[in-house]
């Protein structure tokens, strides 16, 4: 069940301005009736402004009226009280500094171990550039004499999980065009 928003101060104005019972009111706002209770008492929430929950559209007053008449019946929150979280899509992660020198070392290992993995799917799951993977490639990157193929999984730079599902998907691509897989390169 949704909550409602504030619901501290859903309830302080729930006890100041209606008649509904602990019980009525504990179940609108998920708590405790004890601790109605003791919002009520001062003993808890105490400089917290009530919250009209009518006004700001989780109630209605045709409700509020409804429990108030009837000590077993119970508020519901209204359906489009919540507003719907907006969708940020996936962005940019962040990787921390001490973990940006260890990319072109992860890049290596997936050039290596994995050579059906793009350049754009390398880029992806690293978080790097695709100019930087062709600098590993070509041995041509500014730290190419140090770097060392290492699992870019132990190097926290992506999941276990994350690196499973794009392999997979890559060999799925791979066969479905009629192509052999290529293999892992010994160098």
């Amino acid at each position: 069940m949704a909550q409602p928003l504030m619901p501290k101060a859903t309830a302080v104005w729930l006890i100041e301005k209606t008649s509904l019972s602990f019980d009525q009111i504990a179940d609108f706002v998920q708590m405790h009736p004890l601790e109605v209770q003791a919002i009520a008492d001062g003993e808890v929430a105490q400089g917290i402004i009530g919250y009209d929950p009518v006004q700001n559209g989780q109630v209605s007053r045709e409700d509020i009226a409804r429990c108030e008449a009837d000590p077993n019946a119970r508020l519901h929150l209204a359906a489009n009280a919540i507003p719907a979280a907006k969708s940020r899509g996936k962005g940019a992660r962040y990787t921390p500094i001490s973990k940006r020198q260890d990319k072109p070392d992860g890049v290596a290992w997936l050039l290596r171990n994995h050579p059906e993995l793009t350049v754009a799917e390398i880029g992806k799951l690293l978080g790097t550039t695709k100019e930087t993977i062709e600098k590993v490639r070509d041995r041509t990157h500014l730290n190419s004499a140090n770097i060392k193929p290492r699992d870019p999984v132990i190097l926290g730079l992506c999941t276990q999980s994350a690196l499973n599902a794009l392999v997979a998907a890559a060999r799925e691509r791979i066969t479905a065009q009629g192509k052999p897989l290529p293999e892992p390169t010994a160098d």
